[in-house]
């Protein structure tokens, strides 16, 4: 189950659909990245494309949903591929860290994120930022049944093996619960992975997500300062129009 090949192609998807010139809109108006992906020509487009990277796009838009894609803009997905989210991770737990020894807490350590680590951990702590970056998806409650069975065609398009398959189907069609999510993490980086990868998915504005967010870190347990670090990390990216 090659999960981590999977995740790689979504976040690159990412990157590269917001970095697309604007779209025109049903209306006339500019729609750009995500936004122009879900509403140039509809779904039907949007799941026609030819190609991987095309497949990883629309996917990433249903993940999205247009209302998200539009008023996000380039934030979320403008980070690059796996590695990249391991980098702002590790950045973030070795500010943490320092803030704690410079309070007499323990010496700093190098946290093993998944930037950092051999090729069977990267996978574990990749299903586990898939399986945050899913359920962050559903956190606004857009996403009904027949936009869950679209995701998980193209998703399945993506996914070649039948065991990735049957771990998306279920992780899609569960009922959301910040508790379920937090179980994944088994050592702190991956909880911090995981929470940034939520954080960069979610409209921090709107009011479920944003107590969806809230939840999940005390899941986690990430203290507080960790917590506004990686919050950090997402703010001081650049964003797209």
């Amino acid at each position: 189950m090659n999960t981590s090949n999977l995740l790689d192609q979504l976040l690159k998807a990412g990157q590269q659909a917001m970095q697309k010139p604007a779209a025109k809109g049903s209306q006339g108006q500019q729609t750009g990245g995500l936004g122009g992906l879900l509403s140039g020509g509809g779904l039907g487009s949007l799941l026609s494309g030819a190609g991987g990277g095309a497949l990883a796009a629309g996917a990433v838009g249903l993940l999205l949903g247009s209302k998200k894609a539009r008023k996000m803009g380039g934030k979320a997905l403008t980070y690059g591929g796996l590695a990249a989210l391991g980098v702002m991770a590790y950045k973030a737990y070795g500010n943490w860290q320092a803030q704690q020894a410079q309070q007499g807490g323990a010496q700093p350590v190098e946290p093993q994120t998944l930037d950092r680590l051999p090729a069977p951990q990267v996978e574990q702590h990749s299903r586990a930022i898939l399986k945050a970056l899913v359920a962050a998806a559903k956190a606004d409650g857009h996403v009904d049944e027949r936009e869950r069975q679209l995701i998980e065609e193209e998703l399945g398009k993506l996914a070649q093996d039948a065991e990735l398959q049957t771990w998306l189907h279920t992780e899609l069609n569960k009922p959301l619960d910040p508790a379920d999510v937090a179980r994944a993490a088994a050592t702190p980086e991956m909880a911090a992975e995981m929470y940034l990868a939520s954080v960069l998915m979610v409209d921090e504005e709107h009011f479920m997500e944003r107590a969806y967010l809230e939840e999940l870190a005390r899941q986690l347990k990430l203290p507080l300062e960790l917590k506004a670090e990686l919050e950090t990390q997402v703010r001081s990216l650049p964003v797209g129009a």
